[in-house]
């Protein structure tokens, strides 16, 4: 089975005003497929505050997450949150939120790209490297 990227477009005003919103949904996705997820952020603070976003978002559903490298028990957590620096075993399913391509190891890479037409200029070049690398590419727009 081949590896695939989704490239997910945001474009709806709460994505746009909030893009983590979106992370959220995606990882609640993920979740309910049952299978494990990284979200690969691009930073600390970019890790704690989609963290308390998780614990938040959604009222009546709860996402079993954790931010990597607090417990040695991370494992089992459906949802793990990576911030930059913390060494983690890959798993089937990828939100990435940084700026360089996923290396391999995973089914699905999950690519959140902003509103803006400036910062959808690396994507795009993402885009081509995941293509060169035999990836099936889908894009959705969120």
């Amino acid at each position: 089975m081949s590896a695939r990227a989704d490239f997910y477009l945001i474009d709806k005003p709460r994505f746009r005003e909030q893009p983590l919103l979106l992370v959220c949904e995606l990882a609640k996705k993920c979740h309910a497929v049952g299978k494990p997820t990284l979200v690969l952020c691009a930073s600390q603070a970019q890790a704690e505050e989609l963290d308390d976003l998780l614990w938040s978002f959604e009222e009546d559903s709860f996402i079993e997450h954790q931010i990597a490298g607090l417990d040695e028990d991370e494992a089992d957590v459906p949802v793990l949150i990576v911030p930059p620096g913390v060494d983690t075993p890959m798993r089937p399913l990828v939100i990435n939120l940084r700026a360089e391509t996923v290396a391999e190891g995973f089914e699905r890479v999950l690519e959140v790209v902003p509103a803006d037409a400036e910062s959808r200029t690396p994507l795009r070049e993402r885009w081509t490297l995941y293509k060169a690398r035999g990836l099936e590419l889908k894009k959705h727009d969120m």
